[in-house]
């Protein structure tokens, strides 16, 4: 069975709080295709993920924002799995 997107990003909260950090919600108010998540993790690392269900893709306007974010150079990508998130997380932590 898929992974849902609530199913992950419920994973994405539980982990990063177990790590010390905030996983706060995307500002999508004034900001269509703004990540689902921006990841506070200890020593100041701050990234920003985009959550999909297990086999999507982020739209092309969601690829514009992760494209911008990382050309400031922050981390930003998306997940589609736990593994996804797990990724995401060791290399925001420099692991």
């Amino acid at each position: 069975m898929k992974q849902s997107e609530k199913t992950i990003e419920r994973y994405v909260v539980k982990t990063v709080k177990s790590l010390g950090g905030l996983a706060i919600k995307g500002n999508t108010i004034n900001s269509k295709g703004y990540p689902d998540r921006v990841i506070h993790l200890p020593g100041g690392k701050i990234g920003f993920l985009e959550i999909k269900t297990e086999g999507k893709k982020p739209t092309k306007l969601q690829n514009h924002w992760l494209q911008l974010l990382s050309g400031l150079g922050f981390k930003a990508g998306y997940a589609d799995s736990k593994a996804g998130v797990d990724e995401f997380i060791n290399e925001l932590m420099g692991r």
